[in-house]
């Protein structure tokens, strides 16, 4: 593969991480970037807000590796973890939009404000938080990055009532689709 040298990202990270999963997920989930973690391991979600993003799907019986897909809206680590500037998004946007395609999910769980302004165009997670978004037949649901959450705990209650919403949402999906199914296969 050409490496990318579509914005400054790339020049200073280790590596791309473009994510992991099931590459029959009903589900992807997007955060904001890879942090040093991820951009050592070259693995989406590996270092602290990783290791919680485990035990909530854990908590409503999912896994990364089995109905889900990980990923970011940029691929390489922006300089000491800041929020990538919206030229290197839209840099980013076609390995995205290529991935989202080829995936082709059910239901997308945008991870903090830059995957809902990314994906969503909106600019605030508080004004996409609490709804469902539909763009294309796929369902969208904002809720709070793991980092945050490691930073504001009291958070913790609305992304856990987001994660079940998530879960009924993708249950109700499949038995539209007259699947009969357990929610992490």
């Amino acid at each position: 593969m050409e490496p990318c040298h579509q914005c400054g990202l790339r020049d200073q990270a280790h590596g791309v991480v473009f994510g992991e999963g099931d590459p029959q997920a009903d589900i992807v989930l997007i955060g904001e970037g890879p942090g040093r973690e991820e951009d050592r391991l070259l693995r989406p979600f590996v270092g602290a807000a990783g290791q919680l993003l485990d035990k909530m799907l854990a908590a409503i019986e999912m896994d990364r590796f089995h109905g889900i897909y990980i990923l970011n809206v940029v691929k390489c680590r922006p300089p000491q973890n800041r929020v990538p500037t919206p030229a290197e998004r839209k840099a980013c946007w076609p390995h995205l939009a290529a991935q989202l395609r080829i995936l082709s999910p059910q239901v997308v769980v945008l991870l903090g404000t830059t995957a809902v302004q990314t994906l969503l165009g909106i600019s605030r997670l508080s004004e996409a938080r609490g709804r469902w978004h539909e763009r294309g037949g796929v369902w969208f649901r904002a809720t709070y990055h793991p980092a945050a959450l490691l930073r504001n705990p009291h958070w913790k209650e609305g992304a856990w009532q987001d994660l079940q919403e998530v879960q009924a949402k993708i249950l109700a999906l499949r038995q539209q689709a007259g699947e009969v199914s357990e929610i992490g296969k």
